[in-house]
């Protein structure tokens, strides 16, 4: 994270020492470098952001955040000159690695809010989640009451058993969200990064087409789940394991599906057969797929 351009050079040298003091987060250091940094080149181009981020540490607050308000004014600050600072001296990925503890405090300072659905941002786990203390953000989330029925907490939690787990162990997770807010679960699968999520998604969205005659929108992503099982037999075990939900023809579609992956493993062909044409009444697009590999 240290400059190197000039490395000999005066103002590099002293420039470093309050980086140096701001990566160890020792706030007096890190004021008197700045301050010698200041005497001997005080047109400096990099002293304004270098003492926003000396001024964070020096202004740390503990102190528990009791309204949402608050909570979203200290995000805004943080997300903002602070973040801008940090971007500036060090480049998105080592900016993201020095304010993931200022996160990680927030969330910690908001852990007593209460979640409110229209506030939901204003929550410790987006702060938990921002900063990588994904076991807090999962804590977090376990605490709201009937998490794994509400969209934002549900989505903490596929991204948090994501990130600790693996995709593995959140298919469960992510069907539940599918169908319960798609337009979650594709902010959710874009920002994950996963490559097997990826490339699945990528095929998803190339092949399948819930309603050949209207333009596809994010609701078509509540067929990926069972779409899914289309190709990937193998995750009938984890995609099984999702809760009943509202009982959308998407859902319906998945338990449809695993019930036949069932039929077809035992040789129960007749009942199978009876299947198929439910299957391909609730949806003609996710028939044509189960069929193409048979």
């Amino acid at each position: 994270m240290q400059l190197d351009i000039f490395e000999h050079s005066r103002d590099l040298m002293l420039r470093n020492d309050v980086l140096g003091a701001l990566e160890q987060r020792d706030a007096a250091a890190a004021r008197c470098a700045w301050c010698k940094l200041l005497a001997e080149y005080p047109h400096d181009e990099t002293l304004p952001a270098l003492e926003r981020l000396v001024l964070t540490l020096e202004r740390a607050d503990s102190a528990p955040i009791t309204d949402h308000t608050t909570a979203a004014e200290a995000q805004r600050a943080l997300r903002g000159e602070i973040e801008a600072a940090a971007r500036q001296l060090w480049g998105d990925r080592d900016a993201a690695a020095w304010l993931a503890p200022l996160w990680c405090q927030l969330g910690q300072r908001a852990a007593r809010l209460a979640f409110r659905a229209e506030r939901a941002d204003d929550h410790a786990v987006p702060m938990f989640l921002k900063g990588g203390d994904f076991e807090s953000a999962a804590g977090a989330v376990q605490q709201i009451e009937s998490w794994r029925r509400i969209p934002a907490p549900l989505a903490w939690m596929a991204e948090a058993r994501m990130r600790l787990e693996g995709l593995d162990a959140s298919w469960c997770l992510l069907a539940e969200l599918a169908w319960l807010a798609p337009a979650r679960f594709d902010a959710l699968t874009r920002r994950l990064h996963d490559p097997v999520l990826t490339r699945l998604r990528g095929q998803f969205d190339a092949e399948f087409d819930a309603a050949p005659d209207a333009n596809a929108t994010c609701d078509d992503l509540a067929w990926f789940p069972a779409w899914l099982l289309t190709e990937k037999p193998a995750l009938a075990a984890s995609l099984g394991r999702a809760l009943p939900g509202l009982q959308s023809a998407p859902e319906r579609a998945m338990r449809l599906l695993l019930d036949m992956l069932h039929l077809e493993r035992h040789g129960r062909q007749r009942e199978l057969i009876a299947q198929r044409k439910v299957l391909r009444d609730l949806q003609p697009a996710l028939y044509a797929a189960y069929m193409k590999s048979r």
